[in-house]
């Protein structure tokens, strides 16, 4: 126990308490303080935990004989001032651990939170200093988090990003921007087929063409609280530079122009 206000609080207003009761006895008959011992002993545990409040109990019951023994005509206690002293050292023994317990758990709760927030901020901060874009999507396709490498190649507003949008907002903003290097007619199926990635979890890598010539290689990764985590990863020297001009149609068949079906999941996700 730390000693400090908190930690004597608790026994020095029980003795306080108790030798007030004492004292106007003498001249007023009053009823017994136990209810208010209690209640000081509660006080005591959520203040300052288990062993101010144990303290406490320990005044209160001393505080509590002095008090019935000062109603007694002759000395020591009657089987009639047994009964009560010993219900009292139950019930402030009781509110002593169960206070001082539940305090104590509360505490390391509190002091675990902190942690795992700070070990967020830390995170968050890390990954916004990497070149990879970074999206993480809930098990509802939001967006929870938004590096900044991804807001800067999509030039998303912070605004924006902090508002938890759906994925296909984000898609959607990179078509209204013109982010993508690809034709109008090809957008629709383009969206669709990175919505149908997303919805399935596939993870099969996506290069994605800028309009500004950088080219970013996606990638969705599912996580176990069915969320997703989307990298965009700038591979722009590898692919303008080493990939043979005979993959280009390869990499044009990837956006599936023609692809019906994936158009039909993107309205689906634009009711959602």
């Amino acid at each position: 126990m730390r000693f400090g206000w908190r930690a004597i609080s608790g026994p020095a207003l029980t003795a306080a308490i108790a030798l007030l009761a004492i004292l106007i006895d003498r001249h007023l008959p009053i009823p017994s303080p136990a209810p208010l011992f209690v209640c000081i002993v509660a006080v005591a545990g959520s203040l300052s935990g288990f062993t101010s409040a144990m303290t406490s109990a320990a005044v209160a019951l001393i505080g509590a004989a002095l008090f019935f023994l000062g109603h007694r005509a002759g000395p020591g206690y009657a089987a009639a001032d047994l009964v009560p002293l010993g219900l009292l050292a139950i019930t402030v023994t009781s509110t002593a651990a169960i206070t001082g317990l539940v305090r104590e758990r509360l505490i390391d709760t509190f002091a675990s939170e902190r942690r795992n927030h700070a070990t967020g901020a830390r995170l968050s901060a890390a990954l916004d200093q990497v070149d990879i874009g970074i999206v993480l999507l809930d098990a509802e396709t939001r967006a929870e988090f938004i590096n900044r490498a991804f807001r800067d190649y999509f030039a998303l507003p912070d605004e924006v990003a902090d508002g938890k949008p759906p994925f296909i907002a984000l898609m959607y903003h990179g078509r209204d921007t013109g982010a993508f290097e690809l034709p109008e007619d090809e957008l629709g199926a383009f969206i669709a087929q990175r919505m149908e990635m997303v919805r399935i979890g596939d993870a099969t890598p996506i290069n994605i063409s800028l309009r500004n010539g950088e080219v970013l290689r996606f990638v969705c990764a599912a996580l176990p609280d069915g969320g997703r985590m989307l990298s965009y990863t700038p591979v722009t020297d590898l692919v303008r530079h080493t990939d043979a001009a005979s993959r280009a149609d390869y990499y044009r068949s990837l956006r599936d122009p023609t692809g019906r079906r994936l158009i039909g999941h993107l309205r689906v996700a634009e009711r959602r």
